[in-house]
């Protein structure tokens, strides 16, 4: 009996290993605007679903980090769900205080960009698997607006 349950697990996890998933990809982060407190940052989020049926997004984590410093974290719970057979963009908003920014001057000062690195957690609830995190993470360059560009 120990070896047909043996068998079935092996069956199992063979044929959720070889099971289509979802897939993500971050987009570059920019400044979306700006209040008299904050920068408002944002990134695009672009997930592919390859099944025939919407799949529920659980949450959204993300963290922003730049010089090894973290920026921003945070989460979106609930954000929707994922369209099927479509890509979904989903956009990641990320509220920085300028206190923040001043003390990242240093990087900044040298070429008025803000190197970065962003991650994301994307956990949606697959059917049979359950819950199912996909780690995404993006490093690139951000351009800081100069006055010329505020007025």
């Amino acid at each position: 009996m120990s070896k047909l349950i043996g068998k079935a697990k092996e069956f199992i996890v063979d044929k959720v290993a070889h099971v289509e998933k979802p897939e993500a990809d971050l987009g570059d982060v920019s400044v979306k605007d700006f209040s008299r407190e904050s920068v408002n940052f944002h990134g695009e989020l672009s997930i592919t679903n390859p099944y025939d049926h919407s799949i529920p997004i659980c949450d959204i984590a993300y963290t922003l980090k730049s010089a090894g410093r973290e920026i921003v974290s945070g989460s979106i719970p609930d954000p929707g769900s994922l369209k099927k057979n479509e890509i979904t963009k989903m956009d990641v908003p990320m509220k920085v205080p300028y206190d923040f920014l001043i003390s990242v001057m240093k990087d900044v000062g040298r070429d008025w960009d803000i190197d970065y690195e962003l991650y994301v957690g994307l956990t949606i609830d697959l059917p049979v698997v359950g819950n199912f995190t996909l780690p995404v993470n993006k490093k690139g360059q951000m351009k800081l607006p100069t006055l010329s560009d505020l007025f």
